[in-house]
């Protein structure tokens, strides 16, 4: 899957950073899960090469690039077996909103950690009762003085007890001099993992990773002024600050989850013989491998043209090409997850292999952080303007 419409030095990024995939691998990263810790060897690796905070800015210790950069990064490593999730987390979503409506003091205190990953920071937005619905986020923070009180829940966020605070997706009410519903005004607060009345329970969960899910409550949480990370009143626009590089570098990890599946696959099938040639040499076995590289193919340059949207600052188009491009590779990552299986047979169930955990790692990336059919509801009402169902 050589890339034809990068940069040379986006092509000599995707070439060192898959050195480093093969380093360590699915092995590696398998292992770290079985004995139920975290892939910090390479987390310290990709940091050390400055892989980590390649998208944020030069004068706090970042690659000064962006998330067309970060993207890369994640998919060579998912192409490797050894993709890092916090990525799209840390960096991705809570360095780029810091990076972009933080405070002076807001990014000297937190930038710095997470471009060279000795910090990392959690994101909070979905609810039980909201999914990932900013509208109907219940998580509400009040003033108190000086001070933020921050009252909710959370569910389904990532590597809580790792990261040293978790941004938190709250809203404020402003009373309408009409005597309508108060208006909903999403703010982001940064929440220190030890905060009094932050607290997290374990989601026992079949899939398995090396980075925990968490189900969160904030009992009264008191937080500083200086917690607040913006302008209150921004609200969406900080907002989709973080959540459009969400879905690229989603889309990063399915493509590069199904590079690996695929290779996996052809591999397989070119050396396999059941009768006298090469499995793959039979064109019920080759055409759906093709069919899958192509799909693949065509979900990186959606999620190449949201990354450059993005970078660009055209936050409307790159909200519209982000969600598509989440869609296009989480579909192209499952269909290439189970032709790969399919392609192996019983040995595509099997450890030695490793595929058959990709099965359930691949739906995952049509269900977060936004589901298939809300941006399918997104490209209706946004792009094609159809009315409402609800």
């Amino acid at each position: 899957m050589s890339p034809t419409v990068e940069t040379e030095e986006h092509q000599a990024l995707r070439t060192a950073v898959a050195a480093l995939g093969r380093k360590y691998g699915r092995d590696y990263l398998a292992r770290v899960v079985r004995e139920g810790g975290h892939p910090d060897e390479l987390w310290a690796d990709a940091a050390g090469l400055g892989y980590l905070g390649v998208n944020l800015p030069e004068e706090y210790g970042g690659g000064g690039g962006g998330i067309a950069e970060l993207s890369i990064v994640l998919e060579e490593l998912g192409a490797a077996g050894c993709p890092l999730l916090m990525m799209v987390v840390s960096p991705a979503i809570c360095g780029t909103v810091i990076a972009r409506f933080g405070t002076a003091d807001q990014k000297q205190t937190w930038l710095p950690g997470l471009a060279d990953g000795t910090r990392t920071m959690a994101f909070g937005i979905t609810e039980p009762d909201a999914g990932s619905n900013s509208h109907r986020i219940t998580t509400t923070a009040r003033r108190d003085g000086d001070d933020w009180i921050l009252t909710g829940r959370k569910v389904f966020i990532s590597g809580v007890d790792i990261a040293d605070a978790t941004l938190i997706v709250g809203r404020t009410e402003t009373a309408s001099s009409s005597g309508a519903a108060p208006a909903l005004k999403p703010c982001l607060f940064i929440v220190p993992r030890d905060t009094p009345g932050f607290g997290r329970t374990v989601i026992d969960m079949e899939l398995q990773a090396a980075e925990k899910q968490f189900e969160l409550t904030l009992d009264e949480v008191r937080l500083p002024a200086a917690s607040l990370v913006g302008d209150e009143d921004a609200g969406l626009l900080q907002l989709f600050a973080g959540l459009n590089p969400e879905r690229i570098m989603t889309a990063a990890f399915a493509i590069g989850m199904g590079r690996h599946a695929l290779t996996k696959a052809v591999d397989y099938a070119k050396t396999r013989q059941v009768w006298r040639e090469p499995i793959g040499s039979h064109q019920a076995i080759a055409h759906p491998l093709a069919v899958a590289h192509i799909e693949l193919e065509l979900a990186r340059l959606m999620m190449q043209k949201a990354a450059h949207l993005y970078d660009e600052g055209d936050d409307m188009a790159a909200g519209e090409a982000a969600n598509m491009a989440k869609y296009a590779a989480a579909e192209a990552c499952v269909k290439a997850v189970d032709q790969a299986v399919h392609t192996l047979g019983g040995n595509g169930l099997t450890r030695e292999y490793g595929l058959a955990a990709l099965i359930t790692a691949a739906r995952v990336s049509r269900i977060a952080p936004v589901s298939r059919e809300m941006i399918l509801n997104f490209i209706s009402h946004q792009t094609l303007g159809l009315p409402k169902s609800y």
